[in-house]
């Protein structure tokens, strides 16, 4: 059997808690290769909100590639090019993955079970990949819709207090992220002058 774990996001930037909290569950479920999905434009976040695509995949690239077993796939921005849906890019990781022994695992935070009313064909995810379900701040499986909560396999983690919505505004208002992501992410971001 190989399991492969997919992380998808929008890594608007990725940071340290990505690959701290990814690696983590890739030990624990005994993942054989952990694929990290950056969304192309996710239905759930207006378009001004998100930097564009080219730079958020170099990025995830450098965060994640580093890590044995980890790989950066541009499967979303090959194939779309209005919004990217989980549940389609499943779909073609199936076609390119075919075979029985082959085990998908969708690791998501539980921010997004509690919006998963809100995705495309979230029953049908349950049937793709096995949902997993990472713990974060100042969320609960009170606020998750019985069904969806039943179904997860809840994975629970170290608390990290990181999202890449603080890095953007830290850089926004001229704070230091060196505590918060790598050396070549702040670089790249510094160099590109991004998120000003």
């Amino acid at each position: 059997m190989i399991k492969i774990g997919i992380f998808g996001g929008t890594f608007n930037p990725p940071h340290l808690a990505h690959s701290v909290l990814s690696q983590k569950v890739k030990e624990i479920l005994g993942l054989d290769k952990l694929i990290f999905i950056p969304s192309f434009l996710p239905p759930l976040k207006r378009e001004e909100e998100v930097l564009e695509i080219r730079h958020r995949f170099v990025m995830a690239k450098i965060a994640f590639e580093r890590n044995p077993g980890c790989e950066v796939s541009d499967i979303e921005i090959n194939c779309s090019t209005e919004k990217s849906y989980t549940v389609d890019t499943l779909s073609v990781l199936h076609e390119i993955f075919k075979g029985p022994d082959v085990k998908f695992f969708l690791i998501i935070g539980i921010d997004n079970l509690i919006d998963f009313p809100k995705w495309k064909s979230p029953e049908k995810l349950f049937t793709l990949a096995d949902v997993v379900v990472i713990n974060r701040p100042g969320c609960t499986f009170k606020n998750v819709k019985k069904e969806y909560a039943e179904k997860a396999l809840f994975v629970e983690l170290p608390l990290m207090d990181i999202s890449s919505t603080m890095i953007r505004d830290y850089v926004k208002n001229g704070k230091p992220i060196s505590h918060l992501v790598l050396p070549e992410i702040e670089s790249y971001i510094n160099n590109n002058k991004l998120y000003k």
